[in-house]
This record gives structure tokens, sequence and C-alpha cells, in this order.
């Protein structure tokens, strides 16, 4: 059986980061008396539920070309390519939270990242296909 240590890896540092997403709303919605089910009100509540939304958004995306990738092309690539995604969104969601106009640069490394997945995920199935 082959092991991929690294994408798996990344999968569970993908809950952790959706769970800490999660525990900032749930802060700024304490911190700002936002009565649940209201995903609206205080400016930084708001910009905490966005950034929860948007990496659930792209976690969903992002984990099956990461795992495609993985078993179809290289998984040394895909922990290291899924690991720069990762710390992008990091970035992201920090930046974010701090000024949203700065959110780019981590949201555009992020999409690099994906579609080098993606595309190179579609390689390797393709190569297994007609090789």
């Amino acid at each position: 059986m082959t092991t991929y240590p690294g994408a798996s890896l990344l999968t569970l540092a993908c809950s952790l980061l959706l769970f800490a997403c999660t525990a900032y709303v749930g802060r700024c919605r304490i911190k700002f008396a936002i009565k649940a089910p209201a995903t609206s009100g205080h400016p930084q509540f708001e910009i905490a539920y966005r950034i929860q939304m948007n990496t659930l958004e792209n976690t969903v995306a992002f984990l099956p070309v990461l795992w495609v990738f993985a078993v179809n092309t290289s998984e040394f690539w895909a922990t290291l390519l899924g690991s720069a995604w990762w710390l992008a969104r990091v970035w992201y969601a920090l930046a974010y939270a701090r000024d949203p106009k700065t959110r780019g640069a981590g949201f555009g490394l992020s999409m690099l990242c994906f579609a080098a997945l993606g595309l190179g995920g579609a390689w390797g199935v393709l190569r297994g296909l007609l090789g």
C-alpha cells in the first residue's frame, strides 16, 4: 500500500485552518454581539465571516486537486505545492483580518498553487490513461 504522509498532513492542516477560521468568527460574534443566525453587523465580524467562507470554499476545491496530484503525479510535489497553498491561505486570512485591501497577494499565490495542482493532477491522470 502506498502512503501519502504529506497530503495527509496537509488535509489535517486544512481542518485546523478551517477550525481556526470558525473560532475567529465565534470570537467576533461574541465580541460584537452578533446573534445567530445573523451574518452581518459589525464590519470586523463581516470580515471574519468572509474569511471563513472564502477559506471553506477554497478548501473544498483544493483538497481534491491535492489528492489527485499526489496519487497520479508526485506526492513530493503535491506536498510542496499544497504547503505553499496552505501558507498562502493563512497569509490571506491574516491580511484580510488586518485590512481587506491587502488580501490580494495571499489569494493570488494560493490560486497559482491551486492551478499547478489542478493542471499537474490532470496531466498525471491523462498520462496514466494513455500510458
